[in-house]
């Protein structure tokens, strides 16, 4: 391997691809974000309806990871109980096209597993 290959894999991710799935790899921060691009703003009730699946404990360290990285800002409003509202930062919404893109494969992979299982 050359010594800049060396270097660039050397990095804390290796390589882009690793740094992306870093952000939004997993079982449920690209359902998450894809909600979120959806309606624009939710509250913590509203996404963990909307993934009926999820712990609160995973949905609440799912959105501190995504809130850690900058691809979601929380508010929080003064009241009792406490109102909590996530959207998609600037920087979160540059991942629209990605997000389209796996929802749009999904389509088509459920559509061709359907047809290998003759539905």
């Amino acid at each position: 391997m050359k010594n800049r290959e060396k270097e660039f894999y050397s990095k804390p991710y290796g390589c882009s691809v690793q740094a992306t799935l870093s952000v939004i790899g997993g079982r449920w921060k690209p359902v998450i974000l894809f909600h979120l691009l959806d309606s624009d703003v939710l509250r913590f009730g509203q996404l963990k309806s909307k993934i009926e699946s999820i712990t609160q404990r995973m949905l609440t360290s799912q959105l501190r990871e995504l809130e850690a990285d900058g691809v979601i800002e929380r508010k929080v409003y003064p009241e009792v109980p406490p109102k909590v509202e996530y959207r998609l930062t600037d920087y979160g919404l540059s991942l629209k096209p990605i997000l389209v893109e796996m929802k749009e494969w999904g389509a088509n992979h459920l559509r061709h597993i359907n047809t290998i299982n003759g539905e």
